[in-house]
């Protein structure tokens, strides 16, 4: 077995759960290939184990089964851009705060390693939305996981995002900036400006503007099916575009259109795991200090 792995730094009470990562991969023989930063952190704490490679970019990761993401959930979306669509099984491994996305806490890691092993784990697989454009925008990597964003940049002015859905007019948002999010992506962003919670397997993109100007303006949820396109406007000749983690600064002539991609990501979850769980743990839903 082959296993590739992307990670940032992580706390130092958690550093022998790492160590025990690692000496369960040298108990079963796998091949361990690590990302170039990760290799750099783990020089840095003093962790030296058996790597067979080490990777810089998306091109020079093998075709491992499985990818571990160690870190909040902005390690997995890299992870994510990092298998494409090869459409590698990434196992994210929560070392940050929140960890909707990388489910996996370092206490659980041996354990669900051993079950990883069996066979024990389902494949989730997730939507991933792609943006197209007369622009580079974003060096080739055009495919994203959660959402993209088109915001105000210079000045403290509105901007104004023309929108169609499949060529007819929707609607002239005055905002401050406009959201297209996948169902994945409606606990994220979205959501912090008043986007609905949507079922990942909903087939469906979620349009959703940032502090508009008219009130009775509201999130709107549309088939994956569309393409969604714009036009931008503003004082300002400048606008920040954003594709998960990653941002570019654009001026109007970038004509912009986000659809469906082709190929999904595919999230390893544990069998016990579930979308429903999550919400009620990490949204605190349904607690209420009055009933303890």
């Amino acid at each position: 077995m082959k296993v590739a792995i992307h990670g940032h730094s992580f706390r130092n009470d958690i550093r022998h759960l790492i160590e025990e990562m690692f000496d369960e991969f040298e108990k079963h023989e796998i091949e361990i290939q690590v990302s170039e930063n990760f290799l750099a952190f783990l020089n840095q704490v003093g962790i030296k184990r058996r790597i067979s490679n080490v990777y810089k970019n998306h091109q020079d990761l093998f075709d491992a089964d499985f990818l571990f993401s160690l870190g909040g959930d902005g390690t997995l979306l890299e992870s994510v851009t990092h298998v494409g669509e090869r459409q590698i099984p990434i196992l994210g491994v929560n070392t940050g705060r929140l960890g909707f996305l990388a489910t996996v806490s370092p206490a659980e890691l041996k354990v669900t390693m051993n079950n990883l092993f069996k066979g024990y784990y389902k494949i989730d697989e997730r939507m991933l939305l792609r943006v197209e454009s007369n622009w580079d925008i974003f060096e080739g990597i055009n495919f994203g996981l959660n959402e993209f964003t088109i915001t105000k940049r210079d000045t403290s002015s509105m901007i104004v995002v023309h929108t169609y859905i499949d060529g007819e007019y929707l609607n002239s948002y005055w905002a401050d900036g406009l959201i297209v999010s996948t169902p994945t992506g409606s606990t994220g962003y979205s959501l912090s400006c008043g986007g609905p919670v949507v079922l990942p397997q909903s087939s469906n993109f979620i349009i959703a503007p940032v502090s508009p100007h008219n009130l009775n303006v509201r999130p709107l949820i549309v088939s994956d099916t569309s393409v969604i396109s714009f036009g931008i406007e503003g004082r300002s000749k400048n606008f920040l575009v954003s594709l998960d983690s990653r941002s570019k600064v654009i001026d109007a002539t970038a004509q912009i259109a986000v659809r469906k991609e082709k190929f999904k990501a595919r999230l390893v979850k544990a069998t016990e795991d579930n979308f429903l769980n999550t919400l009620r743990t990490k949204l605190s839903w349904g607690l209420d200090v009055r009933n303890y």
